[in-house]
């Protein structure tokens, strides 16, 4: 039996019920957009998530914005940004690299940092050590949705730290072996478990690759 932290389409449930695998999904975490306030006009923006994007350009008094350099973190935020007439400068798979590479560019600022309640440290800790000027600007908020499962898992799939934070919440990861969706998310996951392994990329479909190539692995 397969938990997934993470609701899956159709389709996607459908790759582990031909596999010959039982799947059960939910969502571990919940967003909520918020209101924010950020210039009309900006040079430097930095995104954390598809949700931080989404945010951005869904909300009534932004309006129309191009940015000169847009920085963000996995390949679905990227394609989000494309979508909306941005030009991505520079796309990382997780926080550090993004932070590391904005540094080595030499640019002072200022950056805006579009991202959720819970974010990682690595941005702004990076950005404050450099003396870069950055402004965080929280637009979205993620809230915890834990359940209680009196399951045994043989593989947790996991989509974000927060989501590893929900399930820990109420459960134990016990034998289970946790597929995590990037190295961040598996660096929560080990605090409660060393039997992890990274999807290949950073998208729900290598997880779910991941896991259905695993069937042998106990």
């Amino acid at each position: 039996m397969i938990l997934s932290t993470k609701k899956l389409s159709t389709l996607q449930k459908e790759v582990f019920v031909n596999s010959g695998l039982e799947i059960i999904d939910y969502d571990a975490i919940q967003i909520e957009f918020i209101d924010f306030k950020a210039p009309k006009k900006i040079e430097n923006a930095i995104f954390s998530s598809k949700n931080a994007v989404t945010s951005f350009f869904s909300a009534h008094n932004i309006g129309s914005c191009v940015f000169k350099n847009a920085f963000c973190i996995g390949e679905k935020t990227k394609s989000l940004l494309e979508e909306n007439g941005q030009k991505v400068i520079k796309m990382s798979p997780n926080a550090s690299k993004l932070a590391q590479f904005i540094t080595n560019m030499g640019d002072k600022g200022p950056f805006y940092f579009f991202c959720g309640n819970l974010r990682r440290d690595e941005i702004p800790a990076t950005l404050n050590h450099s003396k870069i000027a950055f402004f965080e600007v929280k637009n979205y908020k993620t809230k915890l949705n834990s359940m209680f499962f009196d399951q045994k898992w043989d593989k947790i799939l996991f989509f974000s730290p927060s989501g590893v934070q929900s399930f820990m919440a109420k459960n134990k990861i016990e034998n289970s072996r946790a597929i995590c969706i990037g190295t961040t998310t598996a660096s929560e996951a080990k605090k409660y478990t060393n039997n992890i392994i990274i999807a290949d990329s950073a998208t729900v479909d290598s997880v779910i690759e991941k896991a259905v190539k695993m069937i042998q692995i106990p």
